[in-house]
């Protein structure tokens, strides 16, 4: 039989900066950022994994409109950090979660999945 996978995206604005960027401190700046969570299941008795309308509401709680990621994050805010930070995030709500995609421009992003 086969596996059933859901998507939801949500985009939002987000400043950094690292910490220890080739030996120094990089400036803030920001960037649009595109996120893809991956969530798979059985259907339910409502033949779907999940809401999407649940799962966006909780993005947007989670990365508002407008958000410095550097404080979100210990450590050093990079793209990879971020995707680990919201999968785990997502997982406490929705277990199901299989990936999340963090895109930081058109052709430069990272995922996480355990």
């Amino acid at each position: 039989m086969g596996k059933f996978r859901v998507r939801v995206r949500h985009s939002f604005s987000g400043a950094h900066f690292l910490k220890n960027y080739k030996g120094k401190a990089e400036p803030l700046h920001g960037h649009n950022y595109l996120v893809e969570v991956v969530i798979s299941g059985e259907l339910n008795g409502e033949e779907y994994v999940v809401d999407f309308l649940e799962v966006k509401g909780f993005l947007k709680k989670l990365l508002p409109p407008q958000v410095n990621i550097n404080d979100l994050l210990p450590g050093n805010s990079t793209t990879e950090k971020l995707a680990e930070w919201i999968f785990k995030e997502v997982k406490k709500k929705f277990p199901g979660v299989e990936e999340v995609i963090v895109w930081e421009t058109e052709k430069f992003g990272a995922s996480y999945s355990e």
